[in-house]
C-alpha cells in the first residue's frame, strides 16, 4: 500500500538483506459505500484502505520477479472466492513459472459483501466455493486433464501449460473456524491476518486440526504477524510455538492518507531489522 513505483527497490533490498519473502496484498475495489467491518482492525473501520494504491498480484509479482533472484513473492492474501479458479490456476501458474517457482500463494474468503456484489458472484456459499476452488487449481496445476463437477463449479475436461516445475504453495487465510479447518485440511499452511485475536490459540487450533485429518507429517507453514518478530528471543518463543515464518513491517499501515515515508527510510528500515534480527536467529 506504497508509492507503486517503491516496489521493486524494496523487494531488491529485501532480498539483498536476508529476507526469505516479501508480501502482496490483494484488493479489488473500494466501494463508495457499504457496512462491513475490518476483521484486523479495533474498531472495524477500513477507511484507511481508500485511495491506497494496490497493485494486481499475477501482475506485479512477475516485474518484481525479473528484478531479484532469490525471494520469494507471498500474495497475503488473494480474494479466492471472488474470481473463477481456472483463471486463478491459470494466472497463478504464469505467475510461478515467470519467476522461477518463487510465488507462494496465499487465499482467503473475501469478507465484503460488495467484493461478491460488483463481481456477480453470491457471497453465500463462499466457504464451499473456496473448497471448489482450491480442488480446481491444484488438479489444474498438475498440467494433466482435469474435471470437476459438484455443487457450485462444473469444469469440463481441460489442461493448462505450462505448470510450475515445482508444487505451488498454497496457504489458506483467516481466523474462523472454517478457515483454519480449510489449511489444515487443503492449504500448504497458514497465514496469519493480524488484527486483535489472540495468536497463540489460533496456531494451537490449526496445528490440532492438521494431526486430526492425519497430515501432522505433512510440511506445511504458519505464517504469522507478532510484536514477538522484533527479537530473537521472541522468534524464539515464536517458534516454539509452531510457526516458520514471521510477517514484519515498519509503518503504521492503517493510517488513512497516503505512504508519504521516503524510499530511503524503507530500506534503512529493512536492513536494521536484517541486522538486529534477522543476523542473530541464522
Amino acid at each position: 500500500m506504497t508509492d507503486p513505483a517503491h516496489y521493486g527497490p524494496l523487494a531488491q533490498a529485501a532480498e539483498a538483506a536476508g529476507f526469505d519473502g516479501f508480501l502482496v496484498p490483494d484488493s479489488i475495489c473500494y466501494p463508495a459505500e457499504s457496512d462491513a467491518r475490518y476483521p484486523y482492525t479495533p474498531d472495524g473501520d477500513r477507511g484507511f484502505l481508500e485511495d491506497k494504491p494496490f497493485l494486481e498480484p499475477f501482475s506485479l509479482i512477475p516485474a518484481l520477479g525479473a528484478v531479484t533472484e532469490r525471494i520469494r513473492f507471498v500474495v497475503s492474501v488473494l480474494k479466492l472466492t471472488v474470481r473463477h479458479p481456472v483463471l486463478v490456476a491459470k494466472q497463478a501458474a504464469s505467475t510461478a513459472v515467470l519467476t522461477g517457482d518463487r510465488l507462494v500463494l496465499g487465499v482467503g474468503t473475501s469478507p465484503w459483501p460488495e467484493d461478491y456484489e460488483v463481481c456477480g458472484v453470491p457471497f453465500e456459499r463462499r466457504g464451499r466455493r473456496a473448497d471448489e476452488s482450491l480442488d480446481v487449481i491444484r488438479g489444474l496445476l498438475t498440467g494433466d486433464w482435469f474435471e470437476h463437477h459438484s455443487e457450485v463449479y462444473d469444469v469440463p475436461r481441460i489442461k493448462q501449460c505450462p505448470v510450475p516445475a515445482r508444487p505451488l504453495p498454497i496457504l489458506v487465510g483467516g481466523h474462523a473456524e472454517p478457515a483454519l479447518r480449510r489449511a489444515a485440511q487443503r492449504g500448504d499452511g497458514w497465514i496469519h491476518g493480524g488484527g486483535t485475536d489472540e495468536l497463540e490459540p489460533l496456531v494451537a487450533r490449526v496445528l490440532e486440526l492438521r494431526r486430526e485429518a492425519g497430515r501432522e507429517a505433512d510440511p506445511f507453514e504458519v505464517h504469522v504477524i507478532s510484536m514477538d518478530a522484533y527479537s530473537p528471543a521472541g522468534i524464539e518463543r515464536l517458534a516454539a510455538m509452531g510457526v516458520t515464518d514471521v510477517i514484519v513491517g515498519f509503518r503504521w499501515a492503517y493510517q488513512r492518507g497516503p505512504d508519504t515515508e521516503p524510499l530511503a527510510a524503507k530500506v534503512a528500515a529493512l536492513q536494521r531489522y536484517a541486522d538486529e534480527v534477522i543476523a542473530r536467529v541464522r
